[in-house]
């Protein structure tokens, strides 16, 4: 019987360990430049490299699934005013490349996740738009599934979601998850996490696919 390989980002360890009870798992996280080479890398299905820990992985063919969770910042429609500036820079033309990859890399079962954004448009609609509020996460945040070979995720526990309401100088109410905002400085890296209650489900759902 083949070797079970899964190769995801996660954004704390955490969220997917779920994962190890029963695969090979290979979580890589992308936010510096170099691990960005090493995802480059290793979506090929062929490469000899070390996530962290000194632990090298000789990977040679296909991956089995593949879990990706690609940078965001110069693609999601909430960075719109900005878009002009991203791309006479490039940068929103890197991204979409970078998008592309994940989607085309040499594994038998694929998910892209990423907000509402421009791919919508420059690839195709998402196979799926999911709410941390249906995973047991109290929060909404539209959430984009581009998939490959891999069944929707079903919700697992709706729960209510917490909402506060902000009076913007125009006077409208504008209303935001409970947990928009608060981060300070910190609140783009915090809003992008995945949060645990759809890492469960995606570890539960499609970890357990005969592959």
């Amino acid at each position: 019987m083949k070797s079970r390989r899964k190769f995801a980002r996660r954004s704390e360890r955490k969220d997917m360990k779920h994962f190890h009870a029963t695969c090979r798992c290979v979580p890589v996280n992308i936010q510096s430049g170099i691990y960005r080479e090493i995802v480059l890398s290793i979506s090929t299905g062929i490469a000899n490299f070390s996530p962290w820990g000194g632990v090298w992985h000789n990977i040679q063919g296909p991956w089995d699934l593949l879990i990706a969770h690609p940078p965001c910042t110069d693609l999601a429609v909430s960075g719109a005013r900005w878009f002009r500036e991203k791309q006479m820079d490039f940068r929103q033309q890197k991204a979409c490349v970078f998008f592309m990859r994940m989607m085309l890399a040499n594994a038998e079962r694929i998910a892209v996740e990423n907000p509402i954004g421009i791919m919508s448009n420059c690839y195709r609609k998402p196979d799926q738009v999911i709410q941390p509020y249906e995973y047991g996460d109290p929060y909404r945040k539209s959430t984009c599934l581009w998939l490959k070979n891999l069944p929707t995720l079903k919700p697992t526990d709706i729960v209510e979601p917490k909402l506060v309401s902000y009076q913007c100088k125009n006077g409208k109410i504008a209303t935001f998850s409970a947990d928009y905002g608060a981060g300070g400085g910190e609140n783009g890296k915090r809003r992008s996490k995945t949060y645990p209650g759809i890492a469960k489900a995606m570890a539960d759902q499609w970890g357990k696919l005969d592959i």
